[in-house]
């Protein structure tokens, strides 16, 4: 169950779940890719060196494991909402941080997306409003899509 389910207001509806990006695995799996190498190195041959690098990517290889689920966690403990009164920005599992802004204290809405996050569909929101803001949202996925959901009245 999203966040924003336990939280809707009598007439309130979600216009959109925003997500991070599978960007954010990408160290992970980049390190998981250095960790297969150096494994598949270090088992071709039992001399010293090659043992070493068998072990050396073993820690890698957890390493990779360890970052991809801490990915994964923050993946799922992180939800932007687009209601048709509120802005709702949540993150976190046993310390909790949520921002909420009304809609009619939305002033601005901006996305940046590099090169990358334009082939790829991944950018930054910040959307501003009277006396507040809510901080720069990361890596979310289909920035525009959201944008449109928060400007669209």
């Amino acid at each position: 169950m999203a966040y924003v389910n336990s939280v809707l207001q009598p007439g309130e509806t979600v216009k959109v779940i925003g997500r991070l990006h599978w960007i954010n695995y990408l160290k992970a799996f980049l390190l998981l890719a250095i960790g297969v190498v150096l494994l598949l190195y270090g088992t071709q041959d039992t001399t010293k060196v090659q043992r070493t690098t068998t072990y050396i990517g073993w820690l890698v290889l957890a390493v990779s494991v360890v970052m991809l689920l801490g990915a994964w966690f923050r993946r799922q403990m992180t939800e932007l909402s687009v209601t048709n009164h509120r802005v709702i920005y949540k993150t976190g599992f046993l310390r909790r941080h949520t921002v909420e802004m009304n809609m009619d204290k939305v002033e601005t809405v901006n996305v940046d997306q590099p090169i990358l996050g334009r082939i790829l569909g991944y950018g930054t929101i910040h959307v501003l409003g009277t006396g507040q803001g809510i901080e720069g949202l990361s890596r979310i996925a289909r920035p525009i899509t959201v944008r449109n959901a928060i400007t669209a009245r």
